[in-house]
């Protein structure tokens, strides 16, 4: 796996909870989000999104931090793509697209939040998740990105970067 350290030790308590809240079996079970590869990247990049949302405004070392949980979700996405048996020589495109996908994510939450327009958030959720089809499980993940939004930002930055992040059971 990965060697960690005290300087690290934050980032990688940070990057676990995103990993086992993305993989909450309501999303796949219930949700309708696909159970695949593809799903759970989704699912921990739209984690990573609202991780970034909270800490993007922070000073003190906040963007070093979301940088650093950044290169620990690449690194593992590396990792899992070559355990998957991709060649070597395919790998660095694979996670160039994967950036790609999870920062276009990224300004696309933002813009809807930022806005406070739910259509908005259900169009990017429809469009990022499930492959642009509507139904009540877009609804649903959307009002759970706008509960989660609003409970992390509630949480204290300096807490969150002490390796302490909550996500909410979801119901």
């Amino acid at each position: 796996m990965f060697r960690k350290n005290s300087a690290t030790e934050p980032v990688y308590a940070v990057y676990n909870s995103i990993v086992a809240q993305s993989r909450q079996p309501v999303f796949y079970a219930d949700w309708g989000v696909p159970d695949t590869v593809t799903g759970r990247f989704d699912m921990i990049s739209l984690h990573m999104a609202l991780l970034f949302r909270r800490l993007r405004q922070e000073p003190g070392g906040a963007k070093q931090f979301s940088q650093a949980v950044f290169d620990l979700f690449f690194k593992d996405m590396d990792r899992s793509l070559r355990e998957m048996g991709a060649g070597d020589m395919g790998v660095p495109k694979k996670i160039q697209k994967m950036g790609n996908i999870f920062f276009g994510l990224l300004a696309a939450l933002n813009e809807a939040l930022d806005r406070g327009d739910p259509e908005a958030l259900a169009t990017v959720i429809s469009r990022n998740i499930f492959d642009g089809a509507d139904s009540p499980d877009v609804r649903a993940l959307a009002a759970y990105v706008l509960e989660h939004d609003a409970a992390l930002a509630a949480q204290p930055a300096q807490a969150i970067m002490g390796g302490n992040v909550h996500f909410e059971a979801v119901a």
